[in-house]
Parts: C-alpha cells; sequence; structure tokens
C-alpha cells in the first residue's frame, strides 16, 4: 500500500474506465457549470432534497411500509439509506441483493432518489458492520491496536485482505445496481464507508502500522504536497512549516512529534478562546495525517472498484471536531476532516468529493472550510432540530451547495396519525415548508449557483423589519415590509387594496431571499412586502412593471398561481397588495 505505483496504477485503470462511460451523459454525474460542481441527473442539474433514514431503517421492507408516505410528507425528493455488507454478503462470494432491489423499488414508486450509504469495513470508525465471517477471522482480517496493545473494535488499514475483500463486495453492488438502475437513475449517489478514523487513540498502533510509521512518508505524497505548497490546507500546511517544511523523512520528522499546542491556526481574527476549544490545533497532528494517508489510500481501492462497475459520483464523510471532543482519537482520526483534505485528495483520487456530517452550532465555519479548492458541499448528515431548515438554505444557496440532509428523517417530526386511518399528519413544519420552497425553487437555484445572484433577506422575521436596500443586477430594490403602504393610487411601488390580494399561507419556514433570474426578472420569496426599483445606471426613463406572478400552495407544495394583470395591477402601473407570505417573480423594464 505504501508503493505509489499502485496509486498510479488504480488511476490509470479508473481513468480509462471513465472515459468510456462519459459517453453516457445520463446516468449522474457531477459538471461544473459558473464555477460551481453541480449533480447533473438525466442531463439536468440536481438538487438533493434529503433525509438520511436511522441506521437499520432499510434493512426491513416491512418497517419502511409506513415511513415512506411520510418522508413524502417532509418533501423530500431523495432518501439516503444504508446498504450494509454484512447484509449483501452474508456467505464469502455468495451475494443478496434483495433489500438493495426492494427499496430502489420502493423509492420510484414514492418518487424519489436514492443515495446509498455503504457501510463496509467501518462505520462511525468502528466495525460492526462486516460479514460475520470477517468479523470471526482476525488472523484474515486484522485489528486495530491502541497505545496499550488494546484490540480496538476497528478492522485494521494495514491488511490488504480487508482491504480487497470490501472492494470486492462493492465492486458486486454496484454492478448490481447498474443491471437494475442504469437507465432509471433512481440512485444518484454512493458514500464509501461512513465516518472512518481511529478512535480511542490517535493512531493505529499495530505492529504494522508501528513499522509503516517508522518509515518515510511515501515520496509521492510528498511531491504532490511540495507541487501544491502555496494552496494547501492552512491547518496541514502550518503544521509542516513549524517542523522545517521538510521534503522528505519519517512522518515525525517531517510533521513533527505532535506537541499539543504547537501552532496556532486560522490567523489573530479569531477569538484565542475559539482557537482553544473548537478549532484549536490537535495535540498529535501527525498521527491523523498518518492515518487520513492510510484510509484514503485503502478507499480508494474500495471505490475504484465500485466505479468500474458502475461510475456515478462517490464521496466520502467526515466526523468533525467537535467543542468536547476536539484531539484526533476523540472524533476518528485520519477522517476526511478539513486539515487533512490534501492527504485525502491525493491519497483518494477516485472519490469526486468529501462531506461534512454536521453536528455542531458553527454550521457557516465548518461549510467554508468544505469549499476550500473547489470542493463541492453536500451534507448527509445534519442536525433535524429547529435550525435545519435555516442549515439547508445556508449550504444550498450561500455555498453553493449540491444537496442537504438531516439525519433520521424517519424520527424527525413524525407526528402520530389517528389510529387506524389514512388521515394525513398534522400541518407541515418549518422544514417541510423550506423545502417545499427549495422544490419549486430548485431549476432557477441552480441556474443561479455561483453567479452571485441570490441574496438573503434579513431578518428572517421580516413582518415588522426596517426597509432594507439590496442592488441587484441593473437595479437598486428598496424593500418595505408589512402590510402597511399598499393602499392608494400613489406612485409606483404603491398598492391597490383588496384586488391584488391572495389566500394567506401560515409560514412557519425562515426562507426570506430574492434572486435575480435574468435582466429585469426578480424571484421574491417573503411577505408581506412592497418592492420600489431604482436603476443603477443614469438614464432617462422610468421603471414598469413589465409583468407580476404570484404561486399558489396546494396541498403542501408550490405551484404557478395567477399572471396579475389589469385592475390586480392597474394595467401594470403598480405593485400589486400582497397580504401574505408567498413566492413571486416580477419582471421590469425602463420606459421614456
Amino acid at each position: 500500500m505504501e508503493n505509489s505505483s499502485l496509486i498510479l496504477a488504480i488511476a490509470a485503470v479508473l481513468f480509462v474506465h471513465g472515459a468510456d462511460a462519459g459517453a453516457d451523459l445520463s446516468r449522474p454525474h457531477l459538471e461544473t457549470r459558473n464555477g460551481v460542481r453541480q449533480l447533473v441527473v438525466d442531463g439536468k442539474p440536481f438538487l438533493v432534497l434529503g433525509g438520511e433514514l436511522r441506521n437499520s431503517s432499510s434493512s426491513s421492507r416491512e418497517y419502511m411500509k409506513s415511513v415512506w408516505p411520510r418522508l413524502v410528507e417532509k418533501k423530500l425528493n431523495t432518501v439516503l439509506a444504508v446498504v450494509s455488507w454484512e447484509l449483501i454478503e452474508p456467505e464469502e462470494g455468495r451475494f443478496d441483493f434483495a433489500s438493495v432491489d426492494g427499496f430502489i423499488d420502493d423509492a420510484r414508486k414514492n418518487n424519489m432518489k436514492v443515495v446509498f450509504l455503504w457501510f463496509g469495513s467501518w462505520k462511525n470508525g468502528l466495525s460492526s458492520y462486516p460479514p460475520y465471517w470477517v468479523k470471526t477471522n482476525p488472523q484474515r482480517f486484522p485489528w486495530a491496536k491502541n497505545r496499550d496493545g488494546r484490540t480496538l473494535d476497528i478492522l485494521s488499514t494495514f491488511s490488504d485482505a480487508t482491504r480487497d475483500a470490501d472492494a470486492k463486495a462493492f465492486a458486486a453492488l454496484m454492478r448490481h445496481i447498474r443491471q437494475v438502475d442504469g437507465k432509471e437513475h433512481t440512485v444518484l449517489m454512493m458514500q464509501v464507508e461512513n465516518e472512518v478514523g481511529i478512535r480511542d487513540d490517535s493512531r493505529d498502533r499495530c505492529p504494522a502500522a508501528n513499522e509503516a510509521f517508522s518509515k518515510p512518508v511515501p515520496k509521492a505524497l510528498m511531491n504532490y504536497l511540495v507541487k501544491r505548497k502555496d494552496t494547501l490546507a492552512p491547518e496541514l500546511r502550518e503544521v509542516w512549516a513549524a517542523n522545517g517544511s521538510k521534503t522528505s523523512g519519517t512522518w515525525e520528522e517531517v510533521f513533527g512529534p505532535g506537541k499539543p499546542d504547537s501552532v496556532k491556526l486560522y490567523g489573530p481574527d479569531l477569538t484565542q478562546e475559539r482557537k482553544d476549544i473548537l478549532w484549536r490545533q490537535l495535540s498529535w497532528p501527525v498521527d491523523e495525517f498518518f492515518m487520513a494517508w492510510r484510509y484514503s489510500t485503502f478507499i480508494h481501492k474500495v471505490t475504484a472498484a465500485g466505479k468500474a462497475g458502475y461510475d456515478i459520483p462517490m464521496y466520502a464523510n467526515a466526523w468533525l471536531q467537535q467543542p468536547g471532543g476536539p484531539r484526533p482519537g476523540e472524533y476518528p482520526s485520519g477522517g476526511p476532516v478539513p486539515q487533512v483534505h490534501d492527504i485525502w485528495r491525493f491519497g483518494a483520487p477516485s472519490l469526486d468529493f468529501l462531506a461534512p456530517d454536521h453536528y455542531i452550532s458553527q454550521f457557516s465555519e465548518a461549510c467554508e472550510r468544505f469549499t476550500r479548492n473547489g470542493n463541492p458541499l453536500f451534507i448527509p448528515e445534519a442536525n433535524t432540530g429547529g435550525q435545519a431548515g435555516a442549515n439547508a438554505l445556508t449550504a444550498l444557496l450561500k455555498f453553493n451547495g449540491i444537496g442537504f440532509s438531516p439525519f433520521g428523517i424517519d424520527g424527525f417530526g413524525f407526528r402520530p396519525r389517528p389510529q387506524g386511518t389514512n388521515a394525513p399528519a398534522p400541518s407541515a413544519d418549518s422544514f417541510a415548508q423550506t423545502y417545499a420552497i427549495l422544490d419549486y425553487l430548485a431549476p432557477v437555484i441552480l441556474d443561479n449557483q455561483g453567479t452571485g445572484t441570490i441574496v438573503f433577506l434579513e431578518p428572517m422575521n421580516d413582518t415588522n423589519a426596517p426597509p432594507q436596500e439590496v442592488k441587484l443586477g441593473d437595479y437598486t430594490l428598496n424593500l418595505s415590509y408589512g402590510t402597511g403602504g399598499f393602499g392608494g393610487r400613489g406612485g409606483l411601488g404603491g398598492g391597490l387594496g383588496g384586488f391584488g390580494e391572495g389566500p394567506t399561507v401560515t409560514n412557519a419556514s425562515p426562507a426570506r431571499l430574492v434572486i435575480n433570474s435574468g435582466p429585469g426578472e426578480y424571484v421574491f420569496v417573503g411577505g408581506p412586502m412592497t418592492v420600489t426599483f431604482t436603476p443603477n445606471t443614469p438614464g432617462r426613463g422610468g421603471v414598469v412593471l413589465g409583468s407580476f406572478d404570484e404561486t399558489m400552495l396546494v396541498d403542501g407544495r408550490w405551484v404557478p398561481g395567477r399572471r396579475l394583470n389589469g385592475d390586480e395591477t392597474d394595467h401594470s402601473r403598480r405593485w400589486p397588495a400582497r397580504r401574505s407570505f408567498g413566492i413571486y417573480r416580477y419582471r421590469v423594464y425602463r420606459r421614456d
């Protein structure tokens, strides 16, 4: 595994396969548009509005019967579900894909897409999902050791047999998915393993691990880091610089012995408290770098084998540093956290991106760290609390994310139905309402990701907010909120009393935004509000309302409503009066 020729050989095979597979542009894949990586399905960009099931839910088709309708109520378009090694290969070489086929079939019946999570050698750093025949043969499939010599519940990365068995099973799974779904494209992406890394120590200390740790850092990896020194993650670069920026040597010679607080991170703009508690320098960075190399090269082999069977986007997810557990080993050491992304990029080139499982309060900061150097943002796990809707908006709009997915969606806000009936659950919650808005706006959001034309309106509760000015496109928008200022026949921006009013929408979503979707075209989410437009360039002529479209909320989903004109807009001379939250499309132009 330490020989870089293995990495190059696998990459060469993957390149040849990727060239062949590239002819099928309908399959799920990633494309760059406006400098942003997007998921493309059947030739069109796709925004994943997802939810991840609890770990064991997908193992029973019968259990899922009562779950599917509730996922529909949550306005999901994609469900993230586990495929476990122990279920598909109960005996070595004998595969059973009944659970996979049933899940795909039921997803289609409910008009949903699927992201499968491969729980192979590791889940949450531990090894509880491999088959029984793997767990009970430590001579062939060895376990990691900690500094006390105790065997950990973690399969060691220092085993070609474990790596190859995992890769063989994953390859069989991907070949099968291609057979049953290669045309329908229900399965969008694959997560390879889950939150890998060493727990209860900063690195594996089995004899093979200790031997590898005492050897030089692989030359191919050092060459990669040297070539990209100026763009490396600052955390890695500063650890390396603090130890002399050596270009060869053992892991400790290059990255230091791992003394606590050997360097400071993130610059003077962060408080010392933040440095010390959340993002402070690791106590054992060299161990984490070493394990990142081991896990990434292992997972590269598994991913490459899977892509040879069916080449769709694949990613690895990370258990992030927590305020109460900032040291490697307190969270899985060697997983794809931001400070080791560069090692992972080289060690696992077959992966399409790295993804955060996001359970910390510093949401935007972590998103920013995960989007460095072009890594697209996909959040496969996140809190399911009251901030879920706001976090989805931040991930997808501010950071141009591929998708968002709270964990435990089958337990999130599922209020009981009346017993013995098929009556719908109580009214939709904030999260479902946010997903309904994102679902309706997905085409315009995807068209505008990376263009700087999406602006959040603050504060989120706009009913009594002060006026706001937003310079966007060719105009400066002056927004005033609330129900006042709509009556009368005053200048442009007034209303017409009750003529323009639509049905009242009770809204709990935090979505408040405007998108400049084209020249003179604006999509607003919010209300009640009134808007006036001032041209950003001098010239004669006033601003005229070209058209105004409303939407309607029907059975929890937004649909196009009326094109307002005539009395409702005073024949396109005034903005319609609105008394409710909604999604509205304005088109304006200048006329002498």
